[in-house]
């Protein structure tokens, strides 16, 4: 046959799938509405199973069985979804119990960050709070998780994201290993200065102290000096030894923040070589509230651990035109070659369409928590 025939044909053959289609569907329809009379679930693994042994057997070859079997996956999945809308048009979604409120800086919020004063963290913090916010500061990522959970502040200021460095992993398990929730972030421009005690000049600086990152983002300036240069625990505790000590042969890299906490003289500025280096910080409360205006959403989720699981759960969200901003995994513990997922899409808690999709996602995922709205 010539290549124009062939394609009519194959044009004849597809309109009769999109006719099969539409009439599989439209009996998906039918099966949702029984359903929901009966509160039976949407997914029965094991008729999906028998189904898909059974299409797979009436292939000619093992090549068109294998093409079979992921034609009516997908065809499954795309009645599960439909059936998914039906249901939650109907009532039956997934019980979502954080409150919508207004802005969370209204009152006296009692804010935690970790860090020595001066850190980026107490920088977004007063960003987004404001100057006089009622704060306290510890020195662990898990004690300012901890500090909520007990009550004695109502927010937390993380860092979860920095441009350059990539994700904060701690902060991805401990928002898994906690009951605190997201409701809202602040991104901060990363500018880091060299700063020494009042008389310091360049010419007098041999020791440099700094955050390993911060040292490593700097390195383009710092290799035009012959400086010696020492690690600490973070940017705020360089400053602070280099007060302490007042030795003008010491300097530090950290926030002009620091510098003006700790009295030091800057004595460059944006040593650090990226110029779009940012960082962003989440702030956690242990209430599961979202402002009335969030347009992002958390979650994380856990998947059976077998072929095309997660393909399945991540079709839920483009079926329902949410555009997914980010996707991270992190190991189980105690389940080698297992994964967590945290995933971050575009929506509110009360669009119908997030809510169709979370459904579908809890009961195909093996695990699924709502981590924020903000």
């Amino acid at each position: 046959m010539e290549l124009s025939e062939i394609r009519k044909q194959l044009d004849e053959c597809d309109a009769e799938i999109v006719k099969l289609f539409e009439k599989r569907m439209s009996l998906s329809e039918a099966v949702a509405s029984v359903k929901l009379e009966s509160g039976k679930a949407v997914l029965d693994k094991e008729r999906e199973a028998s189904k898909l042994a059974r299409v797979s057997e009436m292939a000619s070859n093992e090549i068109n069985s294998e093409g079979i079997k992921e034609v009516f996956k997908l065809l499954m999945s795309m009645s599960r979804k439909l059936q998914y809308r039906m249901l939650e048009e109907n009532g039956r979604h997934i019980n979502i119990p954080f409150i919508p409120i207004g802005d969370i800086r209204q009152g006296s919020p009692r804010v935690v960050f970790q860090g020595d004063e001066g850190a980026y963290s107490q920088l977004a913090m007063k960003r987004y709070f404001g100057d006089d916010v009622s704060y306290i500061n510890v020195p662990t990522f898990r004690s300012a998780m901890t500090a909520i959970s007990e009550g004695s502040a109502d927010y937390a200021v993380l860092p979860i994201e920095n441009s350059t460095a990539g994700i904060v992993n701690e902060i991805y398990d401990l928002l898994a290993e906690y009951e605190n929730y997201i409701v809202a972030e602040q991104v901060i421009k990363v500018e880091h200065c060299l700063m020494g005690p009042k008389g310091a000049k360049l010419s007098d600086i041999k020791t440099v102290y700094s955050h390993p990152q911060s040292l490593m983002q700097s390195q383009r300036f710092l290799e035009t000096h012959d400086w010696k240069q020492i690690s600490m625990p973070n940017n705020a505790f360089a400053a602070r030894k280099v007060a302490d000590d007042a030795d003008l042969s010491q300097a530090a890299i950290a926030s002009e923040l620091a510098a003006e906490i700790y009295g030091l003289s800057i004595l460059e500025r944006g040593v650090n070589s990226a110029e779009n280096n940012s960082t962003r910080f989440i702030i956690v409360t242990g209430q599961k509230v979202y402002r009335e205006d969030a347009g992002k959403i958390s979650i994380c989720f856990e998947v059976p651990h077998e072929s095309g699981s997660l393909y399945n759960c991540l079709g839920h969200f483009i079926f329902n035109g949410l555009n997914i901003s980010k996707i991270e995994s992190r190991p189980i513990e105690g389940r080698t070659w297992e994964y967590r997922f945290f995933l971050d899409f575009d929506g509110n808690l009360s669009d119908p369409s997030v809510r169709c999709a979370l459904t579908g996602l809890r009961e195909e995922a093996r695990y699924l928590r709502v981590l924020g709205n903000y």
